[in-house]
């Protein structure tokens, strides 16, 4: 457990200019206002800096984003032949080697050429070539990655199921090294990260349980539960928010993921209306498919969170919950019915969103859903209907930086450009709220917070973007960065 601290001289986040002290102890804040002497207690100066409930993550592919920081980074092509010479560019100054070259961030919806598997066979050769989307929802194979990872089939992009088939064997890394590369993710905690909701597809209580035997313990981590997990979760009798054995109570049980639909710019998202090219995208789960399921989760504990995207999944999800009345998680509801905005808080069910998505795909959006953007990425619109909003970052497709989400959430801005429906925006304290699980620092709340430089209620959009932590406080014990004194 950590040495009991005493924070003087904060300034609550919020609670108006007058600065504080705060006790810590055994990992929880036992303690607020003039404390005048405490014993046995070690005096940290904060000199008017401002504190903040420690921040979440609610959306991560924690493995994922592990992997893609070893990757090659294509998402500055603008187009399939660019970025196959990029494939082309890395490859000449690399060594031989058996294993596949494995790019991400590829960003197809508005490349004005296709990609083929023919370009990456003239840029690569023999060597297996495997480019993962920045959604994750697709990937682009050569030939000879077609032939090492079994692809019977002959497209050059596969997409959704067939995709996540081939990054499941792309994740099969040796434990010891996937760890490793997950400590070095969780430097999360320099930037206020106390906690993440990881929907890896994976078995992640296990993996959690052996990183934190390892000595990750900077993060505190919900596990996700997919369907092909599900009868295991129920024999072990897990149940959403119980702490999981051997993970020093910093890893509990997450929610029960399922996804109904696709996405934006793979052009799978489930949509009412067909886009700019005549589609409108598939369901992956049938409506009835999901009811049995998201009962028998419910049944057994765990707590619903059902990834949709286009408006038609978002409602078939509603309708869902709506049969279920058990409330959950939508996660990502990218495009929602004017309709079924009031929904979400009537039926008890969070808003899982990625405000940084908007920036990266405003223009995507513009292109396929042209006449709908008005009610896309509706962060304002759910949050003035009274849904409770849970924000994150989806990384790897957004950074794990919920600075970015929170700026992107009151700002619907980046690079300069113009805010893009700015109806769309909430308050910063809103975006905090939405970010931190609406904690608050009171007596007996734990004693997870992140130290700031700035008051995040007066920082320009620009300001939250790049927000400077001084410090990150988990249970009681610093995480990252340092308390002066």
């Amino acid at each position: 457990m950590a040495e009991p601290l005493l924070l003087r001289d904060a300034r609550l986040v919020g609670s108006g200019p007058d600065p504080v002290d705060v006790l810590l102890r055994d990992g929880i804040i036992t303690e607020i206002g003039a404390v005048v002497k405490v014993s046995g207690v070690r005096p940290v100066a904060l000199d008017g800096r401002w504190l903040l409930s420690g921040l979440w993550d609610e959306h991560v592919h924690f493995t994922q984003w592990a992997l893609m920081r070893q990757r090659l980074d294509i998402s500055a092509a603008t187009g399939a032949a660019h970025a196959a010479a990029m494939v082309r560019d890395h490859l000449a100054g690399a060594a031989a080697a058996d294993h596949p070259l494995v790019g991400y961030g590829f960003r197809d919806g508005l490349w004005t050429d296709a990609p083929s598997r023919e370009q990456l066979d003239a840029a690569a050769g023999a060597r297996a070539v495997v480019l993962v989307s920045a959604d994750l929802h697709s990937v682009w194979l050569n030939t000879a990655a077609s032939v090492r990872f079994g692809v019977a089939a002959i497209d050059d992009v596969l997409r959704e199921d067939a995709a996540f088939a081939v990054t499941r064997q792309l994740d099969e890394v040796p434990d010891a090294l996937a760890d490793r590369w997950a400590a070095e993710a969780a430097a999360a905690a320099a930037r206020g990260v106390v906690g993440i909701v990881d929907l890896e597809m994976a078995w992640n209580a296990t993996v959690w349980a052996r990183r934190v035997a390892g000595g990750l313990r900077n993060l505190r981590v919900d596990a996700g539960i997919y369907p092909t997990e599900l009868d295991r979760a129920l024999r072990e009798g897990l149940r959403t928010g119980d702490a999981v054995p051997g993970g020093d109570d910093l890893i509990r049980v997450g929610p029960f993921k399922i996804l109904i639909d696709g996405s934006l710019n793979t052009r799978t998202a489930c949509c009412r209306d067909r886009d700019a090219d005549g589609a409108n995208g598939w369901l992956t789960v049938s409506p009835d498919a999901l009811l049995g399921l998201l009962r028998r989760a419910v049944a057994g504990g765990l707590v619903p969170a059902v990834h949709a995207i286009g408006d038609e999944a978002v409602r078939i999800a509603l309708d869902t919950f709506a049969v279920l009345g058990s409330g959950g998680r939508m996660e990502h509801a990218q495009l929602v019915a004017d309709a079924d905005l009031p929904r979400f808080a009537a039926l008890g069910v969070t808003a899982s969103m990625q405000p940084e998505h908007a920036m990266d795909d405003r223009d995507v959006a513009d292109r396929y859903w042209a006449d709908r953007t008005g009610r896309a990425f509706p962060v304002g619109a759910l949050w003035r209907a009274g849904a409770t909003l849970a924000l994150g970052s989806d990384a790897p497709v957004s950074p794990l930086d919920p600075w970015r989400g929170i700026a992107a959430a009151v700002s619907r801005s980046r690079d300069g450009l113009p805010p893009w429906h700015p109806e769309q925006t909430i308050p910063v304290a809103a975006a905090l709220a939405a970010s931190t699980r609406g904690r608050l620092i009171v007596p007996g709340a734990p004693a997870d917070l992140v130290v700031l430089e700035q008051d995040p209620l007066t920082a320009s959009p620009a300001q939250l973007r790049s927000m400077p932590v001084a410090a990150t406080v988990l249970r009681g014990a610093v995480t990252a960065g340092t308390l002066p004194g």
